[in-house]
């Protein structure tokens, strides 16, 4: 017997896939790993010793169910500093990973039926997460001419009285998008008036290139601020992802009200981690900024890779670590007396033709599209970038 709730939801795309290729590397097939949401590079030293120093001073207990008193002050000077956002004690909470942070604030402020915004691509969890709170996911599809961004007009067109509130991912996983200050200011017009709260989803706020300036949404006005959660956390950027350190910062009604639904969930976030999150944001940066430059070049190579292909087009990624190549000339073609109908079949090609694996668009909102996670070597990148190329050869395509 089963409860509806968990009938009503699907299981993580992203998860399952990846965990098709976990099962191929232990069985030891030569498998090109494109669908990892982490990187690859290890946990900074300095982050590791902080870890250890804690277990050594016994601080193995459980903390405040917000998360101590000090990670919580380094992560409010994190915000004052990077974001120009000044908050207090009681508007930050530390979650077990950005997700439940999500997870948190959804089931706060979402109820039964109430409509929840999702541009489109949007990160596979999201909708399933409006589902276990009981509300209706409003799916608007974005358009690659758009760079993938949400429009003012479709934002206007698609406010009911229903409306709770918005999810938006900046920098955006799977398409890399970044908004800019001005286009936060336009969204932003549109929902001062509302009695909508925006929950801005900004994981990958340290990793954008092109010398692209990174603006978040609680920063565009007082206004804005009040009606934004901001979340966060330490696993992309510090290569943490382990580690299970995320929070949220917001209006301190919402935070409080988290705060008690945490209680009955996790309770705290790990307490090591937490310690060795204020190294984190306190210490050197330097690792932070070498991984940075490496992820930079690394999208420079696979997109410029994904470009020679023939019937593949590609939006230059401004951030994240993915890329969102459009393989709509692929659909409905053959291959040895199999039709690629959508981006799952195309996927299950090229792992059983190509040997590598990476994740349909249908997982993320797109079914035009697959996203390619460059966050592994540029060999194996290279490696993985030609047998793609080899396979889609073998389809009947036409060219650009």
């Amino acid at each position: 017997m089963h409860s509806d709730r968990i009938n009503n939801i699907g299981e993580s795309q992203t998860a399952k896939i990846a965990a098709i290729a976990i099962q191929m590397k232990r069985d030891k097939v030569d498998v090109v790993d494109l669908t990892v949401g982490e990187p690859d590079f290890p946990t900074p030293l300095n982050i590791k010793k902080a870890a250890i120093e804690a277990i050594n001073k016994d601080l193995t207990r459980y903390t405040l169910i917000p998360g101590t008193i000090e990670l919580r002050q380094a992560i409010i000077n994190k915000l004052k500093k990077d974001n120009d956002l000044e908050y207090d004690l009681d508007n930050i909470i530390v979650s077990s990973g950005a997700k439940q942070s999500i997870f948190n604030v959804v089931l706060t402020v979402v109820g039964k039926d109430d409509e929840v915004i999702i541009p489109a691509p949007y990160w596979v969890s999201y909708p399933e997460i409006v589902s276990i709170a009981e509300g209706k996911s409003v799916i608007i599809s974005t358009e690659e001419k758009h760079g993938f961004k949400l429009t003012t007009r479709q934002l206007q067109d698609n406010i009911t009285a229903k409306t709770r509130a918005i999810i938006l991912c900046n920098p955006s996983n799977p398409t890399g998008a970044v908004y800019s200050k001005s286009e936060l200011e336009a969204l932003a017009e549109v929902l001062e008036n509302e009695n909508i709260i925006v929950i801005s989803d900004e994981i990958y706020e340290k990793l954008i290139y092109d010398n692209t300036e990174f603006c978040s949404f609680a920063s565009v006005s007082p206004i804005m601020k009040n009606k934004t959660v901001v979340i966060n956390g330490l696993s992309k950027a510090y290569a943490m992802t382990g580690w299970r350190i995320g929070y949220a910062a917001g209006e301190k009604g919402i935070i409080k009200r988290a705060s008690k639904l945490q209680g009955h969930c996790t309770t705290n976030a790990p307490s090591i981690s937490q310690y060795a999150s204020i190294e984190a944001l306190e210490g050197p940066q330097d690792e932070i900024e070498n991984m940075h430059q490496e992820f930079e070049k690394r999208r420079d190579f696979v997109y410029s890779k994904l470009w020679e292909m023939d019937g593949v087009s590609c939006t230059k990624p401004q951030g994240a670590f993915y890329v969102f190549p459009n393989i709509s000339t692929y659909l409905n073609k053959s291959y040895n007396g199999s039709t690629i109908r959508n981006s799952y079949d195309l996927a299950h090609y090229l792992l059983e033709e190509a040997r590598v694996i990476l994740i349909p668009g249908a997982a993320f909102g797109s079914d035009n599209h697959i996203r390619i996670s460059y966050t592994t070597s540029m060999e194996r990148l290279g490696e993985g970038m030609n047998r793609i190329e080899s396979a889609l050869k073998k389809l009947n395509t036409t060219s650009k």
